[in-house]
């Protein structure tokens, strides 16, 4: 049965024989032999176009009433003056596949014919060619519906790139301006693709330049451009641009609001960039915000944010201060005496900017953005966490998690704020580095000060809220994962009133927050509200917590039933407690320096098939009965090593005492989806099973050996096979290691640490390794042949190195540490009998160079003038210690034996400078750390 107007029996048909003529054709008169004329293709109904046509000649039966109708071309070809016009057989000659979609879009009935991005080309090229207006008219509707929806990207990439050529090559004003602005409020999935690098620079020029661009941050941006013009800049990718023209892109990359260990890597590929970007990033921002304002061109100080955006991304960027959150949820067409108003308020933020907060909410129309579900703030030590917090309510009603990581500033005051003004938030993470004076280290001295520098007008802002002064109902707090490691200035008051949240609360991570004990937390036997919240808890991260008495533990072991993450590295757990777990649903467990054993081990991990992440370093108990508790039959260590192989499929494993070589083997199979592995102290590997550990372990990522014996063979086999390995660690390993175990490419591994296994590491071994890896961390020890060349060379081979520890690394530091304070990523730095050159004012301009530095670790044998000067900590740094050790000078009994007069360092003591988010304490510890 024929469709109507298809022609199919109708007076009025016409038949179309259409020749293909597209480049794509490879029909050729030479292909039929010249003795036989080619016949006529047999006419088909429109209807029969939804199947594959003959190729390259179709002859197709339609109607010419519709055809005139419908097409300027037809109407010309069939009803005007051309000698066709009065046949009932056309010859056509086009792009087959265009007339094709075009015939049966003007035939097919609307329901059984749509336009896709596989049919879209075929029919605007069809459009153009028979002059379909109604066509032109669908193509253009399709395109722009498309590329409004904001759910995520549907058109493939591919066909944006193939669609935006095309409208190039034949003047379609409409694709270009549709497809930009796809492909900005797209840009995150985009630049995921691997066709990224073909868009077209115009394309590209003009995505960026959309007001719709997303990315999370502006690092993405900055890394998707540098990526681009890498390829393009290849020979197998010509461009007809310049690469001045391409890397202009690069000006449209706003640096004030790039991370700075980000902008101190592009100097190992891109120096002059990088340099650049550093120096603008120098400049004062205060005093450029105001002249912006001035000139009315404040968009490269805006934070990206647009309807689409998920996230805004800032961790990192150590120069970004309150005024800049503001500024990018401001209209932009409020006047400039406000904004400067704005400006100048929350660049000194005190109970005047919270007036101006409240004239912002009550009066200013400012900007929302509900899709945002997350705000990454780690890391900015400029930001005034009150006036962020407010800031978050105003611009992100539908937040759900916040990250202020490495914030010493974020007090628990700040915590309480943000409950109470953002109620809905779901998951928190205030994170910052762990206390180095643990308590197990003897202390000889210790004092506190007050940090009345830090947040001077915090009190005086919360006073002028009124909120602040209401309690956190639980029934309204949302929150369930609160991440606080390392905060050892929280209380056990603070922690009781966190407990009150257990109407929601299933996540919480308090690992060395050393200051807490058992009287008030949650632990509480008394406390019939913890019994909820250990039973509702999903993770648990106890690490370092001594103070949680072996009652208190039990009990909460005996209460926690649907835990899936437990860490209770460094506390009092005991067999007696661990057997009171009867969960069967974990899948990390670390129970690292503790004196449980097998007995209360094994039947966790018979229980829990899930096991995914399994610690046990420094358990030196697991193969003895400890604690008092009974045996159980069957519970041997064999047993327990067979259990792991028939029950778990381990991720992560951390191995020490009790896994010894000759039963190792029958791990093997369970660590085939292995990607992190510590082995240390109690365990051997044997040397075969050291080899083969890229083939048993195909998904290694991280591998770190202490006490191993190792070889070139071994490290060789690592870096060529283990493609993913990112962390390579060797401490106190034995065996004949050379240079030429590191001569060969690592392009993932990232962090590099070669304690004592490396003594014949030269200035060409240096340049080697930083030919064949791009590290962000970087440990050597007992490396004397090092010298103050070494530190030219690691500084401009690794700008981005945001950790560097030297020790006994022959005279590194000899000439002072001016190309070290270059690496201006650097976060960690430790230095130890690298060269006595180190000036008194180290401490101070390591501040002052290095905006990301948290820990810094010093030895006084390597100071020029004999000590250090102490340093100040004002607001906006984010040191949290800084470590000096002093030696005393020892003699061996043979020495003495000979009055010989040398003698040899050895360490007495070490002085520690931390702080809190609420005082300095000075210590003095026995130990080095």
């Amino acid at each position: 049965m024929s469709l109507a107007g298809d022609g199919d029996g109708d007076a009025d048909a016409v038949v179309l024989e259409i020749t293909d003529a597209s480049p794509s054709s490879t029909f050729s008169t030479e292909d039929a032999p010249p003795s036989t004329p080619r016949p006529p293709p047999i006419p088909i109904p429109v209807s029969a176009l939804a199947h594959p046509v003959p190729h390259p000649t179709v002859a197709v039966r339609a109607g010419r009433s519709r055809l005139v109708e419908s097409s300027s071309y037809f109407r010309a070809l069939l009803g005007g003056s051309f000698s066709e016009s009065g046949r009932g057989y056309v010859q056509i000659s086009c792009d087959l596949e265009a007339a094709v979609q075009v015939l049966r879009y003007l035939f097919e009935p609307s329901a059984s014919f749509s336009i896709t991005h596989e049919n879209f080309i075929p029919l605007l090229e069809g459009a153009l060619f028979l002059v379909v207006e109604s066509l032109l008219v669908e193509c253009e509707r399709w395109l722009r519906t498309m590329g409004s929806q904001s759910s995520s990207m549907l058109l493939p990439l591919d066909f944006i790139i193939e669609v935006w050529y095309f409208a190039q090559e034949h003047g379609i004003s409409f694709v270009e301006d549709v497809c930009p602005g796809y492909l900005a409020q797209n840009f995150v999935e985009v630049i995921s693709r691997r066709s990224f690098v073909k868009i077209p620079y115009d394309l590209l020029c003009s995505t960026i330049e959309c007001p719709q661009l997303t990315v999370d941050s502006e690092t993405q941006l900055c890394e998707a451009i540098l990526y681009w013009v890498s390829a393009s800049m290849q020979p197998c990718e010509l461009v007809p641009n310049t690469s001045d023209s391409q890397l202009s892109l690069l000006s449209k990359v706003r640096v004030c609001l790039l991370p700075l260990g980000y902008v101190a890597g592009t100097r190992r590929n891109w120096v002059e960039l990088g340099k650049n970007m550093i120096l603008n990033m120098l400049k004062d921002r205060l005093q450029g915000l105001l002249g912006a304002i001035a000139d009315d061109d404040m968009e490269s100080y805006r934070i990206r944010i647009t309807e689409y955006s998920k996230k805004v991304v800032l961790s990192g960027c150590s120069q970004l201060s309150t005024e800049f959150l503001y500024i990018s949820v401001l209209p932009t067409d409020l006047d400039a005496v406000f904004k400067q108003r704005i400006i100048s308020s929350y660049s000194q933020v005190d109970y005047r900017s919270f007036a101006l907060y409240n004239e912002l909410e009550k009066g200013v129309k400012t900007l929302s953005f509900r899709n945002v579900h997350t705000v990454d703030l780690s890391k900015c030590p400029n930001v005034h966490f009150g006036a962020a917090i407010d800031w978050l309510k105003l611009a992100f009603p539908e937040l759900r998690t916040f990250r202020a990581a490495y914030c010493l500033q974020f007090q628990f005051q700040d915590l309480q704020y943000l409950f109470l003004r953002c109620p809905w938030i779901k998951e928190v993470d205030l994170a910052i580095d762990t206390s180095v004076v643990l308590p197990k280290y003897s202390v000889i001295s210790s004092r506190f000060e007050v940090r009345r520098e830090m947040n001077p007008n915090l009190s005086s802002y919360y006073m002028q809220s009124l909120i602040y002064e209401t309690p956190i109902n639980p029934d309204f707090s949302n929150i369930s994962k609160l991440t606080l490691e390392g905060r050892n200035d929280i209380t056990d008051e603070n922690l009781l009133e966190i407990s009150l949240l257990t109407n929601s609360l299933c996540y919480i991570n308090i690992k060395n927050c050393c200051q807490l004990t058992d009287d008030d937390n949650f632990t509480d036997h008394k406390d019939e509200s913890s019994h909820v919240m250990a039973f509702r808890l999903q993770e648990l991260h106890l690490e370092g917590c001594k103070g949680v008495s072996y009652d208190a533990m039990s009990q909460l072991m005996s209460n926690m039933n649907i835990v899936k993450s437990l860490c209770l590295k460094e506390t009092s757990l005991t067999d007696g407690a661990l057997c009171n777990f009867v969960g069967s649903s974990l899948e990390y467990l670390d129970i690292s320096e503790t004196v449980v054993s097998m007995i209360s081990l094994a039947p966790i991990v018979r229980r829990n098939s899930n096991l995914t992440c399994l610690k046990t370093v420094g358990c030196r108990n697991l193969l003895f009965q400890h604690g008092g508790v009974k045996s159980m039959s069957g519970n041997k260590y064999g047993d327990f090593l067979q259990q792991i192989t028939d029950t778990c499929c381990l991720e992560d494993v951390e191995m020490g005492r009790a896994f010894c070589p000759s039963r190792l083997n029958d791990l093997m199979p369970s660590f085939s989806k292995i990607r992190k592995m510590t082995v240390g102290l109690g365990t051997t590997l044997p040397e075969n099973i050291l080899h083969a550990l890229p083939e048993i372990c195909p998904f290694l990522e991280s591998l770190v050996l202490r006490f191993q014996v190792i070889s070139d063979k071994i490290v060789r086999n690592l870096l060529e096979s283990s493609i993913n390995l990112q962390v390579l660690c060797l401490h106190y390993c034995l065996g004949s290691l050379t240079s030429f175990s590191f001569q060969m490419k690592a392009p993932a591994l990232r962090i590099l640490r070669l304690q004592w296994v490396t003594p014949w590491i030269t200035n060409d071994d240096l340049t080697i390794l930083i030919q064949n890896c791009n590290l962000v961390e970087l440990a050597l020890s007992g490396c004397k042949l090092l010298d103050s060349s070494s530190q030219e060379i690691i500084s401009s081979g690794w700008p981005n190195l945001a950790c560097l520890h030297l020790e006994e690394c022959g005279q590194i530091t000899l000439e002072g540490v001016s190309f070290i304070l270059n690496c201006k990523a650097l976060e960690d730095v430790l230095l130890r009998h690298t060269g006595r050159g180190i000036g008194r004012s180290v401490t101070t301009d390591a501040m002052r160079e290095l905006p990301l530095l948290r820990k810094l670790a010093l030895d006084l044998c390597d100071a020029s003038e004999g000590g250090y000067d102490t340093p100040n900590n004002p607001e906006g740094n984010m040191l949290r210690s800084v470590r000096m050790s002093r030696c005393k000078a020892a003699r061996s009994s043979f020495e003495l034996h000979r009055e010989v007069s040398s003698s040899k360092p050895v360490h007495k003591e070490t002085i520690v400078l931390e702080w809190t988010s609420r005082q300095l304490r000075t210590t003095v510890v026995q130990e080095r750390l």
